[in-house]
């Protein structure tokens, strides 16, 4: 049993296969004779106190605001990695994923807002057609097997990985609340102390972690979203240095590499059961023309494909980045519907633009993000298997 587990852990769709599993057992209890267990239990009030000081939030919001900070940390981990040794290390390895990207996010949200305009609740949901959610996809891939080439899989990744970093600046920009002078000051001196620490060649990672701790409370406290603390925690961490005994070390690649299991075992399956329990039972397909569910199902589905493949076909035509060797226009066109798979983020981000209207907009932001992720994953899957044509050889 163990073995067969650490086996199934080893696999590279691994995660995907568990985030899509977590997903569908969320919906299948929110409809079930337990559906009441699964709400009493996300609105479960935790409280943690130290004489006056508390953080009393329901589990739902320890699961969004904790959890996930400790995603985004892995996330940031990742940007910085690839920013220095990885594949986006020079500007032409850049520039076609980055427009990519650009183009995956600036076309869903104008479809959106174009659905949307003049209504004030549901403007803010304007961001959650944005997001590729890179562990479905990258799943997908896999199991597609070769009928995605390796490269593909890296402009996918690079894809991904700048998709996130526009949807934290969208984060940090667009959904904060009323901010605290205190609070903010706080995080400012962690901020100032991960600098000196990483300038004075610190690799202690718990001494790293303890820092970004305090700095997630002050966030918390702040009126600014608490994960952009595990983003800015990751800019800190060095890349390599020397520790107490004078042995080599790479605290960022260590840190990242410890991360991986927890976030995408653990923390990304135990988000998605949280997040995507919609009750199906006051929903009918008439429903998916309102226009929250609408805006992101065409978001998703339709506006990634188009800010996609006309941004890369732009970079292609002006010469700022080529198609990797071996893939074909065919191909690049199924990985911008891949694109469209939106879950992880979208839910997030859902969460914060409708977190104070009510349980309705929540229903219809994911209904609508189910239904794009789903549609995108499908015609994805069947363009690779029956429709992809492959470059001609020279």
């Amino acid at each position: 049993m163990l073995e067969s587990l650490r086996r199934f852990m080893k696999m590279d769709a691994a995660s995907g296969l568990l985030l899509m599993t977590a997903a569908a057992m969320a919906v299948i209890v929110a409809n079930s004779p337990l559906s009441w267990l699964y709400e009493q239990l996300l609105t479960t009030k935790l409280t943690v106190a130290v004489e006056t000081f508390e953080i009393s939030k329901p589990l739902l919001l320890w699961i969004n605001d904790g959890l996930m900070a400790i995603f985004f940390l892995h996330v940031g981990l990742e940007l910085k990695r690839e920013a220095i040794v990885g594949d986006l290390n020079s500007p032409q390895k850049v520039a076609l994923p980055a427009l990519a990207a650009i183009g995956g996010m600036v076309v869903p949200a104008g479809i959106y807002a174009y659905l949307n305009w003049g209504n004030e609740l549901a403007i803010q949901g304007w961001a959650i057609p944005m997001a590729t959610d890179i562990a479905f996809a990258l799943g997908i891939v896999v199991l597609l097997g070769q009928r995605v080439p390796a490269a593909l899989k890296v402009f996918l990744v690079s894809l991904a990985i700048f998709d996130d970093l526009g949807a934290i600046i969208v984060i940090a920009l667009f959904y904060t609340e009323q901010l605290s002078v205190l609070a903010l000051s706080v995080t400012g001196v962690c901020i100032a102390i991960l600098f000196f620490m990483n300038r004075m060649d610190v690799v202690s990672k718990s001494a790293y972690l303890f820092i970004g701790a305090i700095m997630w409370v002050a966030l918390l406290k702040s009126g600014v979203h608490a994960t952009l603390a595990g983003v800015a925690l990751a800019l800190f961490i060095p890349m390599k240095g020397v520790d107490w005994d004078g042995q080599a070390t790479r605290p960022l690649h260590e840190l990242e590499h410890d991360l991986h299991s927890p976030v995408n075992f653990l923390i990304l399956p135990i988000f998605a059961f949280a997040n995507a329990g919609l009750s199906l039972g006051n929903l009918s397909v008439s429903d998916l023309t309102h226009s929250i569910p609408l805006g992101i199902v065409l978001g998703l589905f339709v506006g990634k494909q188009l800010g996609v493949m006309s941004m890369v076909w732009l970079g292609v035509k002006l010469k700022l980045g080529a198609l990797p060797k071996g893939v074909g226009w065919s191909q690049v066109y199924g990985i911008a519907v891949l694109s469209g798979v939106g879950f992880t983020m979208s839910l997030f981000i859902g969460g914060l633009a409708f977190d104070q209207t009510g349980q309705d907009n929540f229903d219809q932001d994911r209904l609508g993000i189910i239904v794009g992720s789903v549609l995108s994953a499908v015609w994805a899957v069947i363009w690779f298997c029956y429709l992809v044509k492959s470059p001609k050889k020279s």
